[in-house]
């Protein structure tokens, strides 16, 4: 059997995927598709279906940064799969399907802001969920007095 055409494949086809995580270097964030199973607070202003505020700072970017990890870790299900000094990617699994969700998130200190996205790996609807994963988190963020 001849591998030099699998293993070719194989090797396009990670080089062409783009990753989940978000990019420090360019402050972005993944796109949402036409679907609405995603949120993101880097989405067009206008598209009121996946546009979410982001989180606005307070004070210190550092502080703000650490409370978000607590609070991520206190949602059920949901765990930080990769982070940097200013990135961060966490997965929810839902309880019964065990559907994963991927939520990314950018420090940008500079603009005293953090952006945020939520969205379904499948299916096409996800009945509000990723936005009020996002809200709620927002709402731990304000208990501890470190967004706005």
């Amino acid at each position: 059997m001849n591998f030099k055409p699998i293993f070719f494949s194989v090797i396009m086809t990670m080089m062409s995927s783009t990753p989940a995580h978000a990019s420090a270097f360019d402050k972005k964030l993944p796109l949402c598709g036409n679907s609405p199973n995603c949120v993101s607070s880097q989405a067009d202003i206008h598209d009121s279906q996946h546009y979410i505020l982001p989180f606005e700072i307070k004070s210190n970017a550092l502080q703000a940064w650490d409370a978000l990890k607590k609070a991520i870790l206190k949602q059920p299900r949901m765990v930080i799969t990769h982070e940097t000094d200013t990135t961060l990617h966490a997965e929810a699994t839902s309880l019964v399907f065990r559907f994963v969700d991927d939520i990314n998130v950018l420090l940008d200190a500079d603009k005293k802001l953090i952006h945020i996205r939520s969205a379904s790996r499948v299916g096409h609807s996800d009945f509000g969920v990723n936005r009020k994963r996002i809200e709620t988190l927002r709402t731990e963020l304000r208990k501890v007095g470190v967004i706005d």
